[in-house]
């Protein structure tokens, strides 16, 4: 009997992301500056949602919608085009869908977001939380219970963390990872929670309070040891023009979980995540930027160069006979019509 559960099961605020790119560097107090790039759709929690479903696994997501034009745009572009499960979620009377605006300039980015909490905890979303294989978590300072719940159906929870903003690093918040399968921090994070001083040694101190340990390195690629297997693995990042890197952490989470799903060796689970990252900063957004198989398939295709046809000669017994059609990237928004557009185009407001 086909096994029906989600494969995987999320939850988190909903942001709708306006990504601007090909800046030289932030602007500065009183300064204009004009971008050749652009492009807009979901964030936050549906970069993970879609990069998961961009490679075939069942994904129910639990989240708030606003009543807005924004919240109404994620919904359809959720639902309707990346065909993930919304029966979790709410859309919430009054309450506007929080917007981020993203300026994307070399391989870093900065973030102006508005918004307000939402009206329903994640508790609230999930309740009884379904039966799921796996759930992707992002585990804060207060516990939620949900995950214990689900950690007690047999789920098996891949965690990841976010920036303490009081850069305190309560080793307190390590104490949740005892309901996890699986805890992928970047090594700045790794580091400072462990109190250790590289992405080693932050690893070795992890993989004993989680059977499976990841360490992201951004542009040094990723280390990880699973305890079940007995396996350790590093490998370097993928050479790449960074276009944006919004969201790379989330396609980098996802993709972790959908070839763990498949019970490959860790060497290729790091590898198949570490290619889909790189293969999603190439383009606007988070979601969106998500390669799927048909990314990956044409990635595969096009590839020369001997010694990455080598390191990923594992992709030849992957990749799905059927890739699915071409994803849908994020989609520029055209300038109002009769409206001139340019440097000069139009008064200065002083």
């Amino acid at each position: 009997m086909d096994d029906e559960r989600p494969d995987v099961l999320l939850t988190g605020l909903l942001f709708y992301d306006l990504v601007l790119t090909g800046l030289g560097k932030p602007p500065t107090p009183g300064e204009e500056i004009w971008t050749g790039g652009m492009g807009c759709g979901p964030g936050g929690i549906a970069n993970l949602a879609v990069a998961a479903a961009r490679f075939g696994l069942r994904t129910s997501l639990a989240t708030v919608f606003g009543d807005d034009l924004y919240g109404e745009h994620c919904r359809d572009v959720l639902c309707d085009q990346e065909d993930i499960d919304l029966s979790l979620s709410r859309t919430a009377d009054g309450w506007p869908t929080p917007v981020t605006v993203s300026l994307a300039y070399g391989h870093d980015r900065a973030l102006v977001t508005h918004g307000q909490e939402p009206p329903y905890s994640q508790d609230a979303l999930m309740g009884e939380p379904p039966e799921a294989r796996t759930a992707l978590v992002h585990i804060e300072a207060e516990p939620r219970e949900w995950i214990a719940k689900a950690a007690a159906n047999g789920t098996q929870v891949y965690a990841d963390v976010g920036w303490d903003p009081t850069q305190q690093w309560s080793t307190d918040l390590l104490d949740q990872l005892r309901l996890c399968h699986a805890f992928l921090p970047n090594e700045t994070e790794a580091m400072a929670y462990t109190r250790t001083d590289s992405a080693v040694a932050a690893l070795g101190t992890l993989s004993e309070l989680v059977p499976v340990a990841v360490v992201t390195r951004g542009g040094d690629g990723a280390v990880a040891v699973d305890q079940i297997t007995g396996e350790y693995a590093e490998v370097p990042a993928l050479d790449v023009d960074v276009l944006d890197a919004t969201g790379a952490g989330d396609v980098f989470g996802a993709s972790f979980v959908a070839a763990s799903l498949g019970g490959w060796p860790l060497a290729e689970r790091l590898r198949f995540a570490v290619l889909a990252a790189g293969l999603s900063v190439q383009h606007h957004g988070g979601a969106l930027a998500a390669p799927g198989w048909y990314g990956v398939d044409r990635w595969w295709r096009s590839l020369t160069d001997p010694d990455l046809k080598r390191a990923y000669g594992f992709l030849a017994d992957r990749i799905p006979a059927d890739v699915g059609p071409p994803v849908q990237y994020a989609p520029v928004t055209p300038p109002a019509p009769h409206t001139s557009v340019g440097p000069h185009a139009r008064e200065r407001r002083h």
